[in-house]
């Protein structure tokens, strides 16, 4: 393959790191690829994908719902939660039906994890919020209660918080399938040959991560924010394994799930169905 350079999108955060570990510290033979790490919180990423704007990015499963146009979803990325997943919290217990019409600082309305929370609880008031300023906003009364992703599933009660909902639970109860958090996703522009090349060293570098656990965490813990490396460690078994290795046809039935019952409550504008590269 001729030299190139394809540039990736991803979340500063353990499981991504981990998962883009050998690439980024080039641990296997890219040929006459070269690859261009671009670190952003995915809030950032999503609106990046509505621009077409990178070869490669990870997404919300809710923002691929307006990019289902210009990018397929690579066989393999994913993030899944099984019986778990984002979760609201408040500084004091209370039934989330309290919320109802009360503020809630959200990490992003492209996040998945807004989509699922409109789902289950859809009458509040968003109030977007950087992922990593959630409990601060929480604490200065901005909002009753905030919804919570990345690293501040496992942290939050070290900041003092009570945890109302886990929306994975909600989901697995609800659907009783896994709900598809996020996921990686290539440009459809790109050459046939390109696409698989760039997706075979993607899964590759997913397969020398779990290979090669302690190195690869080692990495990942310079991206773990307020995270011991038993935390670290916890936080990108959530994240990064059989799921993440491939997307099984129960995880696809979760995120068919996610998308039609969004259009159904229109929260998405159109109807989509998950177009995924041929690998």
């Amino acid at each position: 393959m001729e030299s190139r350079l394809v540039r990736i999108g991803h979340s500063p955060d353990p499981d991504d790191a981990f998962m883009f570990y050998a690439l980024a510290k080039e641990k296997l033979d890219t040929g006459g690829l070269r690859f261009q790490h671009l670190l952003e919180e995915i809030e950032t990423l999503n609106g990046w994908a509505l621009q077409g704007r990178l070869e490669v990015t990870a997404i919300s499963a809710h923002a691929y719902a307006y990019v289902a146009d210009r990018y397929f979803l690579l066989p393999h990325g994913a993030s899944v939660g099984r019986n778990y997943g984002p979760i609201l919290v408040a500084r004091r217990r209370l039934d989330p039906a309290e919320l109802r019409g009360k503020r809630i600082a959200v990490p992003g309305k492209l996040t998945t994890a807004f989509l699922v929370l409109r789902l289950c609880l859809d009458d509040f008031r968003a109030l977007e919020v950087p992922f990593d300023r959630i409990f601060d906003s929480v604490e200065r009364g901005e909002a009753e209660a905030g919804l919570v992703i990345h690293e501040g599933q496992l942290t939050y009660k070290a900041r003092g918080f009570t945890k109302l909902l886990d929306l994975g639970v909600w989901w697995h109860g609800k659907t009783g399938l896994p709900l598809p958090l996020g996921a990686n996703a290539i440009r459809k522009d790109l050459d046939e040959p390109l696409c698989l090349e760039v997706s075979r060293l993607l899964r590759a570098s997913i397969d020398y991560g779990l290979a090669h656990r302690e190195e690869a965490l080692r990495y990942a813990l310079e991206f773990g924010r307020g995270m011991d490396s038993a935390l670290a460690d916890h936080f990108v078994g959530m994240y990064v394994n059989e799921d993440t290795r491939a997307w099984n046809p129960e995880s696809r039935r979760g995120l068919e799930q996610l998308l039609n019952m969004a259009w159904e409550q229109g929260l998405i504008t159109k109807r989509v169905h998950p177009e995924f590269l041929l690998s």
